[in-house]
């Protein structure tokens, strides 16, 4: 836990992180209403959240880096300023189009992750540090439970454009506070932003993540689908080849390559597929009317309220798991997440008949999601030089992003792929869906299991061998 001395540097942390993860999940259940009330069509509507996943999986690993060399305080401050400015611009948007922008603009708090976990490796103790990053990523994790909880009654008792300006005072107040009482990082990076690579790592983000997000609208096989995924490949190995041979590279890949961070990375892809597709098919499934077979026909709030198990759990899974790592590790803490992870999903697929399953199952996968994250970011935060905490930390964050693109991709073919006459799904759609996510979050326990021995917050040999290694020869970029 923080100590005297650091608890309001961690509250702001908190409250900023907090608050982005919160607009990751708390326009979505009220798509519908935006639609309706800007006069535009679904497929463009869902450009909400498109717009939102591409800005954030942009800027998180870049503005990381950033912090890590110009300094994670004035990286911070300047990130919740966009914020503030993205949530006043959609409260204020007379036109989807202006939403859609605004979204853009709050994706940039994408890097609020990676710039406070780094914040916390520089300025508290490092007997604070792994019980502090399992308090932060709760505070994350249960971010996104509160959207799904809070929106419903939110939209129902003011309107929508209140789900933007609720932030805009609570953004606001973080900034100021962070700008006067966060110390500014002593660690930094040396060297400068590889622009070539920042420019690389967006555009074969943006030409992954595109077309898995509009794959439903276009269609898997559609021109568009199959030539920016052929995009998204070759602009991935120009960026790898670039960052390699870069003086100053933005995401040094030697550090991708430590044994802790690519199996803990690949545990992140398959457990945010499995992750997101559940946050984003179960309030749906609950919502289906009873006449499909199965559902509920629960409202917006009362599909909400199902999703309350999962953001308790979250959250007192997350907070425990800062106490349980110096007993447990890590590593048994992210295989215990993504099993259980599994285990809801499986039992969601033989069973989910009564609301009450449903409700047990979000509050067995809500405890699962709070381990997962909070040993995810000690892992990382552990197994890397102090100078690369922002960049490696954004890219795993980033990475379990397009692990939730791909599984919400997926998942809607298996659900949507065969509809019954009155254009619902049929219950086996839903049933093959979450029987894919127990195999998916199986799959992320069994990479965790990879995942090299050790205590987060030591320095291990692979780390000391990246700092000793000279860097590569050439010109700057």
């Amino acid at each position: 836990m923080p100590g005297k001395s650091t608890r309001l540097t961690f509250a702001v942390l908190a409250t900023g992180a907090g608050v982005f993860s919160m607009l990751q999940s708390l326009i979505a259940p009220a798509l519908p209403t935006v639609q309706h009330a800007l006069h535009t069509s679904q497929s463009t509507a869902t450009w909400v959240m498109t717009a939102y996943l591409l800005s954030a999986s942009v800027f998180t690993p870049i503005l990381g880096r950033v912090g890590d060399l110009v300094g994670k305080k004035r990286t911070l401050v300047a990130v919740l300023l966009a914020v503030l400015v993205g949530c006043l611009l959609g409260a204020l948007a007379p036109s989807i189009g202006v939403l859609i922008v605004a979204r853009v603009v709050q994706g940039v708090g994408g890097a609020l992750f990676p710039l406070s976990f780094g914040i916390i490796r520089d300025e508290f103790a490092p007997a604070q540090v792994p019980g502090s990053i399992g308090n932060l990523s709760a505070v994350i994790a249960a971010g996104g439970g509160v959207g799904m909880v809070a929106a419903g009654p939110i939209v129902s008792a003011l309107d929508y454009r209140w789900l933007f300006w609720i932030p805009v005072a609570v953004v606001a107040a973080t900034a100021l506070i962070a700008l006067r009482c966060i110390p500014e990082s002593r660690n930094r990076a040396e060297g400068g932003v590889s622009w070539l690579g920042a420019g690389l790592l967006s555009a074969w983000l943006v030409a992954l993540l595109l077309p898995v997000s509009q794959a439903g609208t276009w269609g898997w096989t559609s021109a568009r689908v199959t030539g920016l995924l052929a995009a998204a490949v070759v602009l991935f190995v120009l960026w790898v080849y670039a960052e390699a041979h870069s003086a100053t590279p933005l995401i040094d890949l030697r550090v991708m390559r430590l044994p802790a961070v690519w199996t803990t990375n690949t545990a992140a892809l398959l457990f945010g597929a499995g992750m997101y597709a559940i946050w984003t098919f179960l309030p749906g499934f609950v919502q289906t009317p009873s006449r499909a077979g199965y559902g509920f026909g629960a409202s917006v709030t009362a599909a909400g309220l199902l999703m309350l198990p999962m953001l308790v759990a979250m959250f007192l899974s997350g907070v425990l798991s800062g106490r349980l790592q110096p007993v447990l590790g890590a590593k048994t803490l992210l295989t215990a997440g993504a099993g259980l992870g599994a285990l809801a999903c499986g039992f969601l697929a033989l069973w989910h008949d009564q609301q009450w399953q449903v409700a047990l199952v979000a509050g067995v996968f809500g405890f699962g999601i709070g381990l997962a994250f909070a040993s995810m970011a000690n892992l990382i935060v552990g197994s890397v030089p102090a100078d690369q905490t922002g960049a490696a930390t954004g890219m795993n964050a980033n990475i379990r992003t397009i692990g939730g693109s791909l599984g919400t991709s997926v998942t809607s073919l298996l659900v949507t792929g065969h509809l019954q006459p009155s254009g619902l799904p049929y219950a086996s759609g839903y049933t093959h869906g979450f029987a894919l996510l127990a195999l998916l979050c199986l799959a992320a326990a069994s990479a965790a299991l990879l995942v090299p021995v050790g205590r987060a917050g030591h320095r291990s040999a692979a780390v000391l061998a990246v700092e000793a290694e000279p860097e590569p020869a050439g010109p700057r970029r």
